[in-house]
């Protein structure tokens, strides 16, 4: 299937491939996880030229080449069709980022109105998006930054408590929830996992879903670490479903064009401007995703 480009979103695990860190990866490799483009040929007859497609995950950049580049060679079984209106640089932001919000919540943590969810790395692009999406289902929703400067993005993202993260955040989470919270998202990673598992409810359920802490495992790791009956879960790209995943991206997608979602831009790059993006990435001064348009 050859795709043309038009826009794709940038993720923190394309820095990891950069830097030589993702296992089994062999370069070179063109980078990309996702993408949002044009069908330009289909020899399988399945789509017609022109039809908007999403690109994502399922080995996308890293056993074969990705979405970095003005055209692309992509699987069948990758390649999700939407029907809208939105911008490209819009639609770029979109694809990773709200599966994998979606599968992460309603997948590993299977949300529930009434719930208490902590997302803990909340003003990245995926943590605005849980904020929204969780609180929208109808959870009480609480949500971390390191900075007091990013405190109101949250807010106004729709979080209920915003706590400031200096690593150990267990005792201000139930200062707030004395039992602990139900649910929590774990992006910031194995730095700050065993804390996390500290602010859990009673048969709560954490999920490891990212690692903005750049570390990959956990030293002295031992289960027992674990609280009784709380649940520690992750969530996997090579594990979503595309038979649910297509009907669920355009159901967002859609809601973003009605205006019941909104998606935060940080910076919009040019496609000759990716070394300064992944510069840009790498500083952790985003509020919001990551965008290189293409064209």
């Amino acid at each position: 299937m050859l795709v043309r480009i038009r826009a794709f979103g940038l993720n923190r695990s394309e820095m990891f491939t950069r830097q030589g860190f993702s296992p089994d990866v062999t370069f070179p490799r063109i980078l990309g996880i996702e993408a949002v483009g044009e069908v330009e040929q289909d020899p399988s007859g399945h789509y017609q030229a022109g039809q908007k497609v999403a690109a994502v995950m399922g080995g996308m950049g890293r056993r074969y080449n990705g979405g970095y580049a003005e055209y692309a060679v992509l699987p069948l079984e990758r390649l999700m069709p939407l029907q809208t209106t939105v911008s490209w640089e819009i639609l770029g932001a979109i694809p990773e980022m709200f599966l994998t919000v979606w599968s992460s919540l309603t997948e590993s943590l299977d949300i529930q109105a009434g719930q208490t969810l902590l997302v803990r790395g909340g003003t990245s692009s995926i943590g605005l998006t849980s904020v929204a999406v969780a609180k929208n289902a109808g959870l009480t929703v609480l949500a971390t930054t390191r900075s007091e400067k990013k405190k109101q993005a949250l807010l106004d993202a729709g979080a209920d408590h915003v706590l400031i993260d200096d690593g150990n955040i267990a005792e201000k989470v139930r200062t707030i929830f004395p039992k602990g919270v139900d649910r929590i998202q774990e992006l910031v990673g194995t730095r700050t996992l065993l804390d996390s598992l500290q602010a859990t409810a009673p048969k709560g359920v954490v999920c490891m879903t990212g690692m903005l802490g750049n570390a990959w495992s956990l030293a002295n790791f031992e289960p027992m670490m674990i609280p009784s009956s709380v649940k520690l879960t992750t969530y996997q790209s090579e594990t979503l479903d595309m038979s649910t995943a297509v009907s669920a991206l355009q159901e967002y997608v859609t809601g973003v064009e009605h205006g019941t979602y909104t998606v935060r831009l940080d910076r919009v790059f040019k496609f000759d401007e990716i070394v300064e993006a992944h510069r840009y990435m790498e500083s952790n001064a985003a509020t919001g995703k990551l965008v290189v348009l293409v064209d």
